[in-house]
């Protein structure tokens, strides 16, 4: 299960976290055995990538939550307000972020969804020089998206026409404990990992290296909402109430499993969650956030 080693020169990646928004929601909607009365908070995480070689040409992994997410699809936006009870809350957007920096939208080469939910898709309006990475399975979702289906709660201004790339993993070959992964630029330092349909259809997470000697970095997405699902100390909720946060629970634990592996055997690798919020907690307005950067192991 080890990640391939470092080549002469190698590339690899720059990486830094931007926060657009967060949730305040029931625990027990992530974790079982939890109260419903429980609540925890979900930093909306997104990650600006740059390559060593190439610091010009900017990878952005997730948008975090739209500022007017009041504009969502409504059918999507009863669901968790009302059902979920979701309370949402942008002080700032990725575009925001972005210019702390003094980025913007335009200046990002890739942008990459980890999966279409709501508070990673963000607003992809501004961002008109970008190609837009999706994993296939998300696809027939789209085609039948808000505002053509009144009832989805997707929106399919999400993936603008022409610029959007589909990512089908299914020739993509394995790397340590995960069955597809793309080396997407040729050179080893940024792999596309097919996180499965636990979780969502199409869902990707990243793994990025992050020194020239065998460092990396694991961005996991929605692979889980908690970290005790990350060590095995939790296990996924499905409750009668607020349902399940995952599609196939049970894809969505062997893929959790293959996180643990990587971890276990790789000592030199970070991994975050989209919505990490121990992790937000300690880093919050530190050098890990973008115009700085995460620190490599």
């Amino acid at each position: 299960m080890s990640l391939p080693a470092p080549s002469e020169n190698q590339a690899f990646c720059h990486v830094s976290a931007l926060i657009a928004g967060s949730v305040d929601f029931p625990l027990a909607w992530v974790l079982d055995g939890v109260s419903e009365d429980k609540r925890a908070i979900a930093p909306a995480l997104c990650f600006l990538l740059r390559r060593s070689t190439k610091k010009d040409e900017t990878f952005l992994f997730d948008l975090g939550i739209r500022s007017d997410w009041q504009n969502l699809p409504p059918a999507g936006l009863k669901h968790l307000v009302d059902r979920l009870g979701f309370r949402i809350s942008v002080p700032q957007d990725a575009v925001g972020a972005l210019a702390k920096g003094g980025l913007k939208p335009t200046d990002i080469t890739y942008l990459c969804y980890s999966h279409l939910h709501f508070d990673h898709t963000g607003d992809s309006k501004p961002f008109t020089n970008s190609t837009v990475l999706v994993g296939a399975g998300a696809r027939p979702l789209l085609e039948n998206a808000y505002p053509k289906n009144p009832d989805s709660p997707l929106s399919a201004d999400v993936v603008p026409e022409g610029r959007t790339r589909f990512l089908d993993p299914s020739d993509w070959p394995p790397l340590g404990p995960f069955p597809h992964a793309l080396d997407f630029y040729g050179d080893g330092s940024l792999y596309i990992v097919d996180a499965g349909s636990g979780h969502f259809p199409g869902h990707v997470n990243l793994l990025a290296r992050t020194s020239a000697d065998g460092g990396w970095i694991y961005l996991a997405g929605d692979s889980a909402h908690h970290w005790d699902l990350i060590t095995g100390k939790g296990k996924i909720a499905k409750t009668e109430h607020f349902g399940c946060a995952h599609l196939n629970p049970a894809a969505s634990e062997e893929h959790i499993a293959r996180i643990r592996e990587l971890m276990e055997k790789n000592s030199r690798v970070r991994v975050l969650l989209a919505h990490d919020e121990p992790w937000y907690s300690e880093n919050k307005d530190g050098p890990a956030f973008w115009p700085g950067e995460i620190p490599s192991l």
